[in-house]
């Protein structure tokens, strides 16, 4: 199993979803998980990770799969430091290959590899650990959807917005 997970924040709540899917190419989840948390600490430049972890370890939590792979929405690695894909990947209790999909360029970024999908003209930036970086590459770029941000990608970016209105 695999899965992407995304946070979104407001005054009062934060909203964390995670979508389960079996194969790269698919266009629906296996299954999903939304939850409520109560608000995220403050953003601190190089600490976004102090805001995100929290809320993507409960939905994780939540959903009760031992996942291969688990997508996020930023980096994994930063030139001095550790991305939030990093601090994810030490604190799962298993291991889990944790590719991040960032869709803006990070001057603090490290070790990562620009791609292109659809007819965008915009790349995304891709990382990895626990897995090759062409691994990570090729399975976002396998993922089902025409346009830059995948299909699965999408839904969980709208779980977290409560616009997801398809299940």
């Amino acid at each position: 199993m695999k899965a992407v997970i995304d946070v979104h924040y407001s005054k009062d709540r934060s909203i964390a979803a995670c979508v389960v899917f079996k194969q790269w190419q698919d266009s629906i989840p296996f299954d999903f998980k939304r939850i409520i948390l109560p608000p995220a600490e403050d953003y601190y430049p190089g600490q976004f990770y102090r805001r995100e972890l929290p809320c993507l370890l409960s939905v994780l939590e939540k959903t009760g799969y031992l996942l291969e792979t688990i997508i996020i929405d930023g980096y994994v690695h930063l030139k001095k430091g550790k991305g939030l894909g990093m601090y994810l990947f030490e604190s799962l209790p298993y291991v889990s290959n944790i590719i991040g999909v960032a869709k803006n360029p990070l001057k603090i970024a490290h070790q990562f590899t620009p791609i292109m999908r659809g007819k965008s003209r915009r790349p995304l930036f891709i990382s990895s650990i626990g897995c090759s970086i062409e691994y990570a590459v090729n399975s976002i770029v396998s993922m089902h959807g025409d346009f830059r941000i995948p299909t699965l990608l999408k839904i969980a970016d709208a779980l977290t917005r409560g616009e997801a209105h398809i299940y």
